[in-house]
């Protein structure tokens, strides 16, 4: 990555310097930047996604169901954990897939109120399509950077996390 190429965040801390010299503009840049790497890349993950007829939310329910092994089984509650998600946005999108016959929804016969979420077979090849092409997206936007550039980046963030979650 050439480190001497100037950006828009550039000029916004060179007019800070300009009117407030004693701030410390470095969070500010790296935020800046981070939001804005942030847009670009909702931006190339949405454009794959729409190749399928997917939002990133549908997608992330077909790859919850998809990591968690087979069957492909989980209940709306352990997909709403996985996903950080309301119950009402859980269920506006597993309504969304099983009326594209993705996902089937089957109640227990124990407890009629208990509910599994399962792939089908349909949901299984198109997520296993799309898996395939969302990595090849994420390997793209990360070509400019060494395999160890990669691992230390990943790192920095990790540890950044780690104060908000655990």
């Amino acid at each position: 990555m050439d480190n001497q190429t100037t950006d828009a965040l550039d000029t916004i801390v060179a007019q800070w310097k300009q009117e407030k010299p004693h701030l410390n503009t470095q969070p500010m840049e790296i935020l800046g930047r981070m939001a804005r790497l942030a847009k670009h890349l909702e931006t190339a993950i949405t454009a794959c996604h729409k190749q399928y007829d997917l939002k990133l939310g549908e997608f992330d329910v077909l790859a919850t169901l998809r990591r968690a092994g087979a069957p492909y089984s989980l209940t709306p509650s352990e997909l709403i954990d996985s996903m950080m998600l309301s119950s009402g946005a859980m269920t506006n999108r597993l309504d969304k897939l099983q009326t594209r016959e993705l996902i089937i929804r089957t109640h227990s016969e124990e407890d009629r109120r208990s509910v599994t979420v399962s792939l089908t077979s349909q949901g299984i090849k198109l997520i296993d399509e799309v898996m395939e092409q969302h990595v090849q997206v994420q390997e793209k936007v990360l070509e400019g950077f060494s395999q160890q550039q990669q691992a230390q980046i990943n790192q920095l963030f990790k540890t950044w996390l780690s104060n908000w979650e655990e």
